[in-house]
C-alpha cells in the first residue's frame, strides 16, 4: 500500500470563540482537517489546530517525504518529517500539520490491519473514558446556567477557564470558582487560566496564592497557571502547590516536554495531539511522563477527529483515564457520525472498530468545510 495524495479541509461558520484577547469569529479557520489516500481506496483523517493556510503550506513542503511511503510504517514516516523540518520550521505550523498527518496514518494502518489505533499504540487499558466539559468563565449567571445544563446531560467533570480569572483581582477569580463549584457540587472542578494568552498578567506570586484559594474549593487541578515559556515558575509553583499544577497544551515535540518533565514542573502534562506532533509525540510523552509519576491528560480544544485521536491515546496509556470535551462546538458534536453520547456514568465509550473507529458526518462537512467534497 502507498500514499498517494493528502488533502486538507478547513473549518467555518461555527468556530467556537476561544477566550482570547483577539477573540476568534465563526469563520475563522483554525482547525483543519487532513485526508492521507492510499492506492488501496484507505483514506485516513487528522486534524491540526492550524489554519488551513498554514497546514497546505506545510503540507507542500511535506508532500515528497509522503507519496509513495508505506502509511503503515507511522513513526518511521513522521520522524521523517519532523527530522526534514530543522531548517524550514520544525515546531510551528509544519509539526502542527505533522500532527494531522500522524493522526491520518495511524487511522490508515488501524484500517489496513483491522485494529483500533489504541491497540496499534500499545494495548487497551480501559474500553471508556471520562470526558471532562471544558467551558470557558463568564458572569456567573451565564455561566453557572451552562453548567447546570451540562450536569443534567450526564457530565461528571468540568473544567473552567479563561475570561477574567488572573486578570482583574483575586474577589473576581474566587467568585467566578465558588459559583463553579456551586453549579455543579462535588463533582470534579479544574480551573484554567489561560497563561497562553498573549501578555497574561499573572506571575509566580498570583499561581501561589491562587493556589492555595484553589484548594479551599477541592480543585483537581490549576492548569496554565504561568506563561507557557515559564519553567523555572512552573517548578518553583508545582513544589509548593497544595493542588496539582498542569500545563503544556502549547508546546510541540516530545524534545520541548523533556525539560518541564526533568524539573517536575507539572503533575499533569498537556500536550495537544493535533498540535504537538500527533499520536506519536503523545504517546512518547505519555510514557516518559509516567516514568516519574506524572498523569498525561491530553488538551483536546479541537475536533471530533482530535477528540476520537485522544480517546485511543487514553486507551493506551495507564493513567489517561480523562480526556477533554470542548462543549457547544459544531465541530466537536456534529463532525463525526453518531455523535458522542454519555453512557449513565458519564462516560465515553472509546471507538472499537478499526482506525480511529469513526466516520465523518459528510452533511457537517458539506456545512462546515471549505471543501465540501473532502475524503468523500
Amino acid at each position: 500500500m502507498k500514499i498517494t495524495r493528502v488533502e486538507t479541509c478547513g473549518l467555518r461558520g461555527a468556530t467556537p470563540e476561544g477566550g482570547w484577547s483577539n477573540e476568534l469569529r465563526p469563520d475563522d479557520v483554525v482547525h483543519t482537517l487532513v485526508a492521507v489516500h492510499t492506492d488501496e481506496g484507505i483514506t485516513g483523517i487528522g486534524s491540526a489546530f492550524t489554519s488551513e493556510t498554514l497546514v497546505r503550506g506545510a503540507i507542500d513542503l511535506l508532500l515528497p517525504h509522503l507519496v509513495g511511503q508505506d502509511p503503515v510504517e507511522v513513526e518511521r514516516i513522521t520522524e521523517t518529517l519532523h527530522q526534514t523540518a530543522f531548517w524550514v520550521g520544525r515546531g510551528g505550523a509544519l509539526t502542527h500539520a505533522t500532527s494531522a498527518i500522524d493522526i491520518a496514518l495511524w487511522d490508515v494502518a488501524g484500517q489496513a490491519l483491522g485494529q483500533p489505533v489504541g491497540r496499534l499504540l500499545g494495548g487497551c487499558h480501559r474500553a471508556r473514558v471520562r470526558p471532562y466539559a471544558s467551558v470557558l468563565m463568564d458572569e456567573a449567571g451565564l455561566m453557572t446556567d451552562n453548567l447546570t445544563q451540562l450536569v443534567e446531560q450526564g457530565f461528571t467533570a468540568f473544567k473552567i477557564g479563561w475570561w477574567k480569572f488572573g486578570r482583574v483581582d483575586a474577589a473576581t477569580d474566587e467568585r467566578t470558582v465558588a459559583a463553579a463549584r456551586t453549579a455543579i457540587g462535588d463533582r470534579l472542578l479544574a480551573v484554567d487560566a489561560g497563561g497562553s494568552e498573549g501578555f497574561f498578567p499573572g506571575d509566580l506570586a498570583w499561581a501561589k496564592r491562587t493556589a492555595r484559594m484553589l484548594a479551599d474549593y477541592d480543585v483537581a487541578w490549576f492548569e496554565e497557571a504561568l506563561a507557557p515559556d515559564d519553567l523555572e515558575g512552573f517548578a518553583e509553583l508545582r513544589a509548593g502547590s497544595p493542588v496539582p499544577i498542569s500545563g503544556g497544551e502549547v508546546l510541540t515535540r516530545r524534545q520541548s516536554f523533556a525539560p518541564y518533565l526533568r524539573c517536575r514542573a507539572f503533575d499533569i502534562v498537556q500536550p495537544d495531539t493535533t498540535k504537538g506532533g500527533g499520536l506519536s509525540e503523545s504517546r512518547r510523552i505519555g510514557w516518559a511522563a509516567q516514568d516519574l509519576g506524572i498523569r498525561l491528560i491530553p488538551h483536546g480544544w479541537n475536533t471530533a477527529i482530535g477528540l476520537a485521536a485522544d480517546l485511543q491515546l487514553s486507551s493506551a496509556l495507564a493513567s489517561t483515564d480523562l480526556v477533554e470535551y470542548k462543549t457547544g462546538s459544531a465541530y466537536v458534536d456534529d463532525l463525526v457520525t453518531g455523535g458522542w453520547p454519555l453512557d449513565a456514568d458519564g462516560y465515553l465509550d472509546i471507538p472499537s472498530g478499526p482506525g480511529l473507529g469513526v466516520s465523518l458526518d459528510q452533511e457537517a462537512v458539506e456545512k462546515y468545510g471549505t471543501r465540501p467534497q473532502f475524503a468523500a
